[in-house]
């Protein structure tokens, strides 16, 4: 859940069906122009899946290890405005997350109870178990590429989303489509600032 002025160089929306595709391009400080695709589709009348796609240049192992540090997510994901861990009836990894943004003139705050499953280093997968939405569930996969000498990540993120009938659809799915975005921009910069250290 982010929110920040798109200030990216290049963003082009191209519209086919029920499917969305969205494909941005944001200069970052290293001089590298990563682009993230981002795709809508519509499963029924108020359910969306929404998929983003990144590659960073970075093995997965770094990419794991951003991801799972659940608790620092917030000190990076814009308008994460918490990410705390639970204590899990069954052992497993429960996390608590706030999202904070302005919306139309209002402030808009969703809170969604995950379950989390983490398969180590391909998948890790979600699905709400409390929370604002009727229905909230997804994965983040991981797989490995190379180009040559160069190693790197495909990291995609995949969310179903069912917004409550207080919550319009299409502005859920807006706002998603681009917090998306920011949310895989804001991993990749923050794999690069670690791995430069």
């Amino acid at each position: 859940m982010t929110e920040q002025t798109n200030t990216t160089t290049g963003l082009d929306f191209n519209v086919a069906g029920d499917e969305t595709n969205f494909n941005t391009n944001l200069a970052l400080d290293t001089g590298a122009e990563p682009s993230v695709e981002v795709q809508i589709k519509k499963i029924a009348e108020r359910q969306r899946q929404i998929t983003a796609k990144i590659q960073i240049p970075q093995p997965v192992e770094q990419i794991w290890k951003v991801l799972t540090d659940y608790e620092g997510l917030g000190d990076f994901i814009p308008n994460l405005a918490k990410s705390r861990l639970l204590e899990h009836p069954n052992g497993g990894i429960r996390l608590e997350q706030i999202g904070s943004q302005r919306l139309l003139n209002f402030n808009f705050c969703a809170r969604v109870v995950l379950d989390l499953e983490e398969y180590f280093p391909k998948e890790i997968n979600f699905r709400m178990v409390e929370g604002d939405f009727k229905g909230f569930s997804g994965s983040w996969c991981l797989e490995p590429y190379s180009l040559g000498e160069l190693m790197g990540t495909n990291l995609c993120y995949t969310i179903q989303v069912w917004p409550k009938l207080t919550m319009p659809v299409t502005i859920i799915e807006n706002r998603l489509s681009k917090d998306l975005r920011l949310n895989l921009l804001a991993i990749y910069q923050r794999v690069e600032q670690l791995a430069s250290k």
